[in-house]
């Protein structure tokens, strides 16, 4: 198997007034009211953007991520083995450098994630994310690593176990299991 994936395709930006601003007055708490100066800058930033626009549309706009993928035949043969090794480090980078967190079902993480009826109703109404809404992700997150870290060392979890301990061991693949139906079920919420 062989994949190359290249960047996502970037556009010219003109950011002028945007540094600016942030560096005299932070990312936030900018004045409601601007200087000559500040908006003149910004007249001059929407100038060079509109330009750019054009090279934009011309070009870049017109560009997309290129993909290419190899398949051997081998790599069909377990195909769950051959993709573990490279959705873990996936998984394991998302969970390091995720900037969000999707909706969880309530169903799928343990009773002390859960949010009760009241906080539901509470922040429901108000559109905001209940105190516990990014612990549920980070926890479904943590049971996809555990599954496919198990998948990829599939003999370090076998060597765990003694061969009569069965229920441990019908505990530890239900545990996989799951993790491998967290990630079907939340496969599009994979996002950063």
């Amino acid at each position: 198997m062989k994949v190359k994936i290249s960047n996502y395709p970037n556009r010219l930006m003109c950011n002028l007034f945007n540094n600016y601003m942030n560096k005299k007055y932070g990312f936030v708490g900018w004045p409601t009211e601007y200087t000559q100066f500040e908006r003149n800058l910004d007249w001059l930033d929407d100038r060079v953007q509109d330009f750019y626009n054009v090279f934009n549309w011309l070009w870049f706009d017109r560009r997309t991520q290129k993909v290419k993928v190899r398949i051997d035949e081998w790599d069909t043969w377990s195909m769950d083995h051959t993709l573990a090794p490279i959705i873990l480090p996936m998984l394991k980078q998302l969970k390091e450098t995720q900037h969000g967190a999707p909706y969880v079902y309530p169903e799928d993480v343990p009773s002390k994630l859960r949010p009760t009826k009241q906080e539901l109703l509470q922040y429901t109404k108000q559109g905001e994310t209940d105190p516990k809404w990014f612990d549920r992700w980070d926890w479904v997150l943590d049971e996809m690593i555990y599954a496919f870290d198990c998948k990829a060392n599939k003999d370090e979890v076998i060597m765990r176990f003694d061969i009569k301990d069965r229920d441990a061991m019908d505990k530890e693949q239900d545990r996989i299991s799951k993790g491998f139906r967290l990630f079907g079920k939340y496969f599009e919420s994979l996002w950063d």
